[in-house]
């Protein structure tokens, strides 16, 4: 049988922005399509954040940024994703707020069931401490993916105040669980102090390549797309992208933010150099909308959404 024609988002020159639902580029909800290709998953979650809270608030904030976007052509990629791909909103996630470990498993269970509906999740965070289980999901799908991180930081620490899950712990749980393709994975905007000369050398022990802010500063957005791809290959992707690797001129509204990071027209390049590549599934997280100003940070967020989609819609057949 024959698959429905895919029902898209609300159009703006029938309906103003500022109005109409309040779902993801005002798509359509998931339990009113027939079939699904890309789910948008909310997941506002941040016990597991270390300093300013609030990205349990992102999935709200993101959504409401998008109703900026204009979806139905995007000339970089030659796309009109929403008339090739069925787009829906699935929601948020109910997940404890005063248990993390059992907000992990309500998150995996959720992410697992949706996968069933639609093969590709994009998500909303929530804290980073949500990529354990989007990848605990993806794992089960796909095996071990290849893992392309975009933050100010590693979080790939062991542990804070003892805790095992956290916003800075989730990819060293991840590679314990191996849950990663480690020869495949790296990641892209690190800078700042660490907290031990050792950070590094145990990140690299993982079999993460770790992309500095300087090597963008040197070799541009160019020489960062190549090695990604380089690394990345034809393996199946997902991409994590925290909204602080945007320099807080960009993204003010996050939890620890640091300075001297990208520009959003560097994430933005960087996100459309990869087209191509075969991304299963993506997570942007730690928006924090209570420090934003004028929506800057959830419309960074929801644009990245959006191009993330579109590099669903370039995948190879």
């Amino acid at each position: 049988m024959a698959k429905s024609p895919p029902v898209g988002p609300v159009s703006g020159t029938v309906v103003p922005r500022f109005a109409g639902p309040s779902t993801f580029c005002r798509l359509p909800e998931l339990r009113d399509v027939a079939d699904c290709d890309v789910a948008i998953l909310g997941i506002p979650f941040d016990a597991g954040t270390s300093y300013r809270p609030g990205a349990r608030f992102g999935p709200q904030a993101i959504r409401q940024a998008s109703r900026h976007l204009r979806t139905n052509f995007h000339p970089a990629y030659d796309t009109e994703p929403f008339r090739t791909l069925q787009v829906a909103d699935a929601g948020d996630v109910a997940c404890n707020p005063y248990n993390i470990e059992e907000a992990i498993g309500q998150i995996e269970s959720a992410a697992s069931d949706l996968l069933q509906q639609a093969p590709v999740i994009v998500s909303l965070g929530g804290d980073h401490t949500i990529a354990v289980p989007l990848l605990r999901s993806m794992h089960a799908r796909h095996g071990p993916v290849a893992l392309v991180h975009f933050d100010a930081h590693l979080d790939t620490w062991d542990t804070y105040f003892g805790a095992p899950y956290t916003h800075g712990t989730p990819f060293r749980r991840a590679a314990e669980e191996g849950l990663f393709n480690d020869r495949a994975s790296m990641h892209v905007g690190i800078r700042g102090p660490l907290y031990s000369r050792d950070d590094l050398e145990r990140d690299a022990e993982l079999g993460f390549k770790v992309v500095h802010c300087d090597d963008l500063e040197q070799g541009g957005v160019e020489r960062v797309v190549q090695r990604i791809r380089e690394r990345v290959g034809d393996e199946p992707l997902y991409l994590s992208i925290d909204i602080d690797v945007l320099d807080p001129a960009h993204a003010p509204g996050t939890g620890t933010p640091e300075i001297a990071g990208l520009s959003s027209r560097e994430l933005v390049n960087i996100v459309r150099g990869l087209q191509g590549l075969n991304l299963v599934g993506a997570d942007i997280v730690e928006v924090a909308p209570a420090y934003d100003h004028a929506e800057i940070t959830s419309l960074a967020a929801a644009t990245i959404a959006y191009e993330m989609i579109n590099l669903v819609a370039c995948r190879p057949a």
